[in-house]
């Protein structure tokens, strides 16, 4: 009875030595950034995981579920939008699509790019793109016209078979920006950009997280505030340009006068 006692308590104590190594040897949960790159995304527009222009995100999902980024685009910029699907080793025909949403839900239009794709059977990838129209700064009511603020990515499959649901899945998104320069520009702006009106500010957040309540946290971008201000104003690279026009025809007059004035004079 005392040998099987002490040869209990000697497992015992082995035991709680051997935990601390084997607490330190487990690997740490990953974060939903590498190397500063997103690696999850949201299932809704709320949740939407944002991202950087320039900067890829990655994901892991399942067939058959809705994944979204957003990213902030201010005025003259021209956003392209990439998304590359790898699929899995075996799977029936698939048809793919990225759409992209405005602050205000508008879908909207791609000037190019193949915005979506099937894949036939056994493909092992499928690569989406969307070029968006110029962001303008100011634009009518009735229309359209892309405007400052947050945009959001979807990505999802349209036509899936039901023996492909619910198969895993990994994506990565890019967003890539050109600035079209003040030949896009327009004589206006927004206040304000397009805001989504779901995401809180920081503090509002670390009081939801002391117990505080949140109600009358004010809605803004999710980090996509551009670093030198949105829509910058009426000062754009048009102003240098009609300065330089209206300089190069100020001297275009005066050599003209000269001309006409040497020709005029007696015995010229």
């Amino acid at each position: 009875m005392r040998l099987t006692r002490a040869f209990g308590g000697a497992v015992l104590l082995l035991g709680l030595a051997v935990a601390p190594a084997a607490a330190d040897a487990s690997p740490s949960a990953s974060g939903d950034e590498k190397d500063g790159r997103p690696t999850e995304a949201g299932t809704s527009f709320r949740s939407a995981t944002v991202i950087d222009p320039g900067v890829g995100a990655t994901a892991q999902g399942s067939t058959g579920d809705y994944l979204y980024w957003s990213f902030g685009a201010d005025a003259t910029q021209r956003p392209t939008v990439r998304a590359s699907v790898r699929l899995p080793e075996e799977h029936a025909g698939e048809t793919w699509q990225i759409d992209v949403y405005d602050g205000l839900r508008r879908r909207q239009a791609c000037r190019h790019g193949a915005q979506t794709r099937t894949a036939p059977a056994g493909t092992p990838s499928v690569e989406l793109a969307c070029a968006l129209r110029t962001v303008r700064g100011w634009a009518e009511p009735w229309s359209d016209d892309p405007l400052p603020g947050t945009y959001y990515i979807r990505l999802s499959a349209v036509g899936l078979p039901v023996s492909d649901v619910g198969r895993a899945v990994s994506a990565e998104v890019r967003v890539e920006t050109a600035d079209a320069g003040g030949a896009a520009a327009v004589d206006g702006a927004l206040a304000e950009p397009l805001i989504p009106g779901i995401a809180l500010r920081a503090d509002a957040e670390e009081a939801a997280g002391d117990g505080e309540s949140d109600d009358s946290a004010a809605p803004v971008l999710s980090g996509t505030a551009a670093e030198d201000g949105w829509s910058s104003g009426r000062w754009t690279d048009r102003w240098a340009w009609t300065a330089a026009g209206g300089v190069l025809a100020a001297l275009a007059g005066v050599w003209g006068h000269s001309l006409t004035r040497g020709r005029g004079r007696p015995g010229a």
